[in-house]
């Protein structure tokens, strides 16, 4: 039995260990659209809460994974909006990531992009979904993320050749 079905049986450990498998992943999703330790804790924390409440409605699991970052993005996409509704100022501390996907230039790169292409860039070259998942993941056409992948790109591009890098 997977560790899927085992957590769809209300197996607590086999549900931990799975959410242990995804938590960089969850990381890396949640730090690239809020830009906040505190904001990305909360929605991950919100997003395993949420999976363990309807973990058994999971009809394919090939598909968990895809399941389980469409709630995380949804529970980002719920801070964004709330932060909207607060004018508040706060220093982002400097930090330190071992993963070389987000050194501290690369995180600058990324921030220099437009949210929606910095988010689909993420999912696709980064935790590696095809566009057909992300499609589903923000519920948009297959064709707008092919879009704003070609967009992110020529925009990438533009931000390096300001900066001088070739």
């Amino acid at each position: 039995m997977s560790l899927i079905e085992k957590a769809k049986n209300r197996d607590p450990d086999a549900f931990d260990r799975l959410m242990r498998t995804q938590l960089q992943k969850m990381y890396r999703i949640a730090i690239s659209m809020l830009q906040n330790e505190e904001d990305a804790a909360d929605a991950i924390q919100e997003a395993v809460f949420k999976c363990w409440q309807k973990i058994g409605q999971v009809r394919n699991d090939e598909y968990f994974e895809t399941w389980l970052i469409r709630i995380l993005i949804n529970q980002c996409n719920d801070i964004l909006k709330d932060r909207k509704k607060i004018m508040y100022v706060e220093d982002i501390p400097e930090i330190v990531h071992e993963d070389h996907y987000f050194t501290n230039e690369w995180k600058e790169v990324l921030n220099g992009l437009n949210e929606k292409y910095r988010v689909v860039m993420e999912l696709y070259y980064v935790d590696g979904f095809s566009t057909k998942e992300i499609a589903g993941m923000l519920h948009i056409r297959d064709v707008n993320v092919r879009s704003r992948l070609t967009r992110g790109r020529k925009q990438l591009e533009q931000l390096l050749s300001e900066n001088g890098v070739d």
